[in-house]
């Protein structure tokens, strides 16, 4: 099993946001980046994204013109699980679904080598469980990263049932040569931010459901009075409405307690397609793009 020092080799799975942004955290930690997507398409937008992203770092002189373009360098992209032979880490940032998380690790059991680190970066479901798909349940971990992953400077780790100590150990060293802080959770439903915010995050959509107040006064208020940078209904839109909903049944079913039912109009915006930013239309309206991050109303 390989240390922090060495894991050279990282397969990152899902070239979304989330895949490409840890894509770019491991390309400019030195380390030899295999993204897969079966989508061509998504591939090479998250290769412009990223090298647009390290020369804007370049440009600001945070990163050397050298760095940047050896960086970019690094990153090659892959379509099929076999490519992933030879990964020291392995990250999945795919969809939040467990069915389908499983039937990948089962995957990646087979194709990678035996000393090789399975990780997900689930934001809510159950370490243990993926780790049961696999014949290598110590080797499992979570490593759950936030929006966007180059920016945002913690990284939850979470040690399944099985996960061993030197893994827990390399994981959480190669967390911080990616400059991020850690904090470490036990494998509970929604982990210790998600397990906080998204009961913030549903009680908005009840205050806005129910008439409490419009969603402007609903953000305005948490940001003002509680001095969060970005007020739940706008932050829902940012992580995405299907995300959160998502989040909120593991939450719902793990934990067993009504607090968590997501309310309706979550689920509505959920099904209407409405799911926040990505698609520019959530809680608030993004369909014209402006220099200012103020969301505007679509009500």
């Amino acid at each position: 099993m390989a240390t922090a020092s060495e894991i050279a080799a990282v397969g990152v799975i899902g070239a979304g946001q989330m895949g490409s942004g840890i894509a770019q955290l491991a390309a400019a930690a030195g380390c030899a980046v295999l993204l897969l997507d079966a989508d061509s398409a998504a591939l090479s937008r998250a290769v412009a994204s990223i090298s647009a992203s390290l020369r804007r770092l370049a440009a600001k002189g945070q990163l050397s013109q050298t760095a940047c373009e050896d960086s970019i360098k690094r990153i090659r992209c892959v379509s099929t699980v076999q490519d992933l032979r030879d990964a020291d880490l392995v990250i999945e940032a795919i969809v939040e679904n467990e069915d389908v998380k499983k039937q990948l690790f089962v995957e990646l059991d087979k194709i990678t080598k035996a000393s090789a680190i399975l990780a997900s970066n689930t934001s809510s479901i159950s370490i243990t469980r993926l780790a049961s798909a696999t014949k290598r349940p110590a080797q499992v971990i979570g490593m759950h990263f936030f929006n966007p992953p180059p920016i945002m400077k913690l990284i939850e780790i979470i040690r399944g049932a099985d996960t061993s100590d030197e893994v827990f150990a390399a994981v959480k060293s190669f967390s911080e040569r990616l400059g991020k802080s850690v904090i470490c959770s036990q494998d509970y439903p929604g982990f210790i931010v998600n397990r906080i915010l998204m009961p913030m995050i549903n009680e908005a959509f009840w205050a806005l459901y129910t008439g409490v107040a419009t969603k402007e006064d609903i953000d305005t208020g948490m940001k003002l009075g509680t001095n969060h940078p970005m007020g739940p209904l706008q932050l829902a839109d940012f992580i995405g409405l299907d995300v959160c909903l998502s989040v909120l049944r593991v939450l719902h079913n793990g934990l067993g307690d009504n607090k968590y039912s997501p309310c309706p109009l979550l689920v509505q915006y959920v099904d209407a397609g409405r799911l926040g930013k990505k698609r520019g239309l959530g809680v608030y309206s993004y369909a014209q793009k402006s220099s200012s991050l103020k969301p505007k109303s679509s009500l």
